[in-house]
């Protein structure tokens, strides 16, 4: 198609401040960047018979989508529960907090596992 847009799948390694508060994410693009995910892509596009370029998209916008699908899937008030944990921990900041709020994490997705765990649970 005409519109379909072209990128260059380019490397890049920084630089970036150690106090950049996207330095985690900013070393996992330069660390993935090595790899060549096209020999990925183009084993996939010959065994399903998939374009390569069509993959690529899906992947991409999979990728781009997959925190408001997930807050789809959870809903507002699950997520709300969640960040409510994190929020009272880092308000009161001490380590004693922030375990309580991995217990309570830990329970409250525990919950959320058990039909996936135990479908006969309901």
């Amino acid at each position: 198609m005409d519109d379909d847009p072209v990128i260059t799948l380019s490397r890049w390694e920084g630089p970036w401040e150690p106090d950049d508060p996207d330095a985690n994410f900013k070393a996992d693009v330069a660390l993935y960047g090595r790899l060549d995910p096209l020999a990925t892509l183009e084993g996939l596009s010959r065994n399903i018979d998939v374009p390569v370029g069509a993959l690529a998209r899906y992947v991409l916008a999979k990728f781009a989508t997959s925190g408001s699908g997930a807050a789809l899937e959870l809903g507002p008030s699950a997520i709300k529960q969640l960040a409510s944990f994190i929020d009272q921990a880092e308000a009161a900041g001490t380590d004693e907090t922030r375990l309580a709020a991995y217990h309570s994490l830990r329970q409250f997705i525990s919950w959320l596992r058990l039909p996936i765990d135990d479908p006969d649970t309901y």
